[in-house]
């Protein structure tokens, strides 16, 4: 992947935020620092980062794609009123046996993503 600017002030942006940013969010974020940057150039760089394994896509159905720094393994939760997108670590040992059992399956990988209400929005009202 060769270098450029804007690349790297995606990459930058990406990198600097646990939020899981997405597209819009990061274009708003650079385009002061970048007047000539489009929206179209943020997805394409974003694309380019994604298939060089430098950033993480998080996909939630319905909702715009979102870029993640970490690229441990690790799973996200969803906050069904805010949109917030965290990061959770799973102890993830039964699903695995369960995928080991059926070796009729060719499974490739999984993405597991709970959906629910964060903390934030828990205290906000009062649960």
């Amino acid at each position: 992947m060769r270098y450029s600017r804007q690349r790297e002030l995606v990459m930058r942006q990406v990198q600097s935020r646990c939020d899981h940013p997405t597209a819009d969010e990061i274009y708003t974020a650079v385009r002061d620092d970048c007047p000539g940057l489009s929206l179209g150039t943020v997805y394409r760089n974003l694309n380019g980062l994604v298939e060089a394994g430098r950033v993480r896509r998080v996909t939630i159905p319905g909702q715009a794609d979102r870029f993640d720094r970490t690229l441990a393994e690790h799973d996200h939760m969803f906050c069904t009123r805010c949109g917030r997108v965290e990061d959770v670590q799973l102890d993830k040992t039964p699903l695995d046996e369960m995928i080991a059992a059926r070796p009729e399956l060719a499974i490739e990988g999984y993405a597991l993503t709970l959906y629910g209400v964060c903390s934030a929005c828990r205290e906000a009202s009062g649960s």
